[in-house]
Formats: C-alpha cells, sequence, structure tokens
C-alpha cells in the first residue's frame, strides 16, 4: 500500500509540473555533440530559473537541449547556453518562442519530464559528478571506457550514441576521480581512434539528472521500511529446552541471628 501510494504521488507531482509547463516561453540551443549539450543545458539551468524539458537527438551529431520557463528566465538561459557552446566551438543554432502554440508539445519531448523519478525509481549515482567522453568509432570509446575505470573509482553509467558515428561514455563519482578518469579516457581515444568532446560537471542539478540515460543496473526501486513482527506467526526451526522442576531444587535458607540490645 505504501509503495503504490508513493507511486502515485509521484505521477501526480510530475503531471502538475507538466502543467506548469503550459503556456511558458520554449527556448532551445542546439550543438553538434552530446557533451556540449549536456554541458550547455547544465549552464542554462544554473543561470535562470528554467526547466529542461529534455533534449532531441537527430542524428549526424546534432543535440538540441529544449526549456520552458518565463520569457525573461528563457531568454537569460538560452543566452548563457549560446556562449557555452560557442566556447566549445559545437553552437549550432538557437531558438526562443516567447507564447508557443499549445498544439507544438507534439513535437516537444515534454512527456518525458520527470520520467526518471515519476515510476518511482532512483540512481544510485545521483549526485556524483558527471563525466562525459565523446568519439568518433565504438571501438574508441570502448577503449576509453576501460581506461577510465581502470585509471580512477569511477562508474560507468551509460552510453550515448547519437549518429554520425558519436558515441558518448558517461561516468559517475567524486570530482577528482572522474577529473582523473576523462583525462586517461580522452589520451586512450585518441590513440585508439578520434576523441570529439570532452565534460566534467561537478555539481549536477536534479533536472541534469533526470534526462541522462542510465543504465539499469544502477536503477533501484524505492522499498518501504517494513518491520515485519507477527506474533501470531508460527516459530520454526527452534531447538526446545526441557525447564527443570523448581519444586525439586533445593533451597538454601540463609540463618539471620537478631540480637536484642
Amino acid at each position: 500500500m505504501e509503495t503504490y501510494n508513493e507511486s502515485a504521488l509521484s505521477n501526480i507531482h510530475a503531471e502538475r509540473r507538466r502543467d506548469s509547463l503550459k503556456d511558458t516561453a520554449l527556448g532551445l540551443v542546439s550543438t553538434l555533440s552530446f557533451p556540449a549539450i549536456v554541458g550547455t543545458a547544465d549552464m542554462m539551468l544554473k543561470s535562470a530559473g528554467v526547466h529542461l524539458v529534455g533534449y532531441e537527438k537527430i542524428g549526424s551529431g546534432h543535440c538540441t537541449a529544449i526549456v520552458r520557463g518565463g520569457i525573461a528566465d528563457v531568454r537569460l538561459a538560452v543566452e548563457a547556453g549560446v556562449q557555452t557552446a560557442e566556447q566549445f566551438g559545437q553552437l549550432v543554432s538557437s531558438l526562443v518562442i516567447a507564447r508557443p502554440y499549445p498544439n507544438l508539445d507534439i513535437i516537444l519531448p515534454i512527456n518525458r519530464l520527470t520520467r526518471f523519478m515519476g515510476d518511482g525509481r532512483y540512481s544510485r549515482l545521483s549526485n556524483q559528478a558527471i563525466g562525459l567522453v565523446e568519439t568518433r568509432g565504438f571501438p574508441a570509446m570502448v577503449g576509453a571506457c576501460d581506461a577510465m575505470l581502470k585509471a580512477a573509482d569511477v562508474h560507468l553509467a551509460s552510453y550515448e550514441k547519437i549518429g554520425a558515428g558519436l558515441c558518448t561514455a558517461i561516468i559517475r563519482g567524486s570530482v577528482a576521480n572522474v577529473a582523473v578518469a576523462v583525462e586517461a579516457g580522452m589520451f586512450e581515444a585518441e590513440r585508439i581512434g578520434e576523441l570529439n568532446a570532452v565534460m566534467v560537471i561537478p555539481r549536477p542539478l536534479d533536472e541534469l539528472e533526470e534526462t541522462l540515460p542510465v543504465a539499469s543496473c544502477w536503477m533501484e526501486e524505492r522499498q518501504p521500511v517494513n518491520i515485519p513482527i507477527n506474533i501470531k506467526d508460527k516459530i520454526t526451526d527452534v531447538e526446545a529446552v526441557e525447564l527443570p522442576d523448581l519444586a525439586k531444587l533445593p533451597v538454601r535458607v540463609k540463618e539471620e541471628i537478631w540480637h536484642d540490645e
């Protein structure tokens, strides 16, 4: 019953959150790399009061981060995202729509918002730093993953494909370990094939967590804390111990002598 109630409450919160995004401004920033779009989305979330709806990947390495919020916040977030993408040398285009038509939601990944927490699951890797290494070619990514796992205490969370032969390995761990691992992965990827982009995010926000792919082995169901005590249950596998007959035990009486003064 408790698990059902938690799941129902999560779904209600997800529906309310989606409804709150209706009739809000729309902002989009597109890049040519998955690590670049994650870093861009992280900067957009931290620069203004916007919500990250999700990503759209249309092939050939094109990735778009989509945010919703008030028009002023969206403009500020898109501006910060554009500057970040330009620093990476990966900017493709950007767009701000102040009053999007409601039917436009059909082509947006808005229904995927809060999908990470909406089903009552959570990731054991949450609140850890994120490292992304993108290569052109699968062997280079596999080699980079092997080098990163051997170089530092990190966990391989998942990987992402965005077309044009681009693959991104996503690792989690402490900031120091992720930085060391990413550096090792960079060198190995360059040795094997082509390194396209890298990214380290020390303190990811919850909304960024929700949009990143996570391998199923790192997902756990939220379980209620129960104390399984039932006095009506029969106790099994208990060795019976025979108690002595108290009536037959000798009783020692300590004799006390009183002296009248």
